[in-house]
């Protein structure tokens, strides 16, 4: 299993955290490889992202579901493989360093259960956490791009 955890401070306060983290649409876009994404319901999603495997590069399909929605602090996750054979989950978490800024933290676990499982895994475990660091970034950049004209 490819596991990642990415941790940063964000220049806005937990408020503004948590008016990104709650709405998919925000930062959907922002996952490595991104593709496009087709909101469902306000808990689940499906993903169209590009990543890549070893020497390949694959086109992957993904729903995604809230499991868990903690105001202001947390926002959990699952995801299921739709065009290959994977799950996994992860969150963000946010807490208030100050009034202006929060450490927000990205989670993201990945399982395969493909029939080349065994060379698959290697690569989950190298590709996931940088996968995890640069969704993460990516995040909280637009966090502060977007609310750094309220302080």
């Amino acid at each position: 299993m490819g596991n990642g955890l990415h941790e940063m401070v964000v220049d806005a306060s937990i408020g503004d955290v948590w008016q990104y983290i709650s709405n998919l649409g925000y930062w959907a876009p922002l996952v490595p490889g991104y593709i496009e994404h087709k909101i469902i319901s306000d808990k689940v999603s499906e993903w169209k992202f590009k990543i890549d495997i070893g020497l390949m590069r694959k086109k992957i399909q993904a729903r995604v579901n809230i499991t868990e929605w903690i105001k202001p602090s947390r926002v959990t996750f699952s995801i299921t493989g739709l065009n290959e054979k994977f799950t996994g989950g992860g969150s963000f978490e946010a807490e208030k360093s100050s009034e202006f800024q929060t450490t927000v933290k990205g989670r993201l676990a990945i399982n395969t259960y493909s029939p080349i499982e065994k060379i698959i895994t290697p690569i989950l475990d190298k590709t996931v956490p940088d996968m995890t660091a640069e969704l993460t970034t990516n995040v909280a950049r637009e966090i502060e791009k977007r609310f750094s004209c309220r302080r």
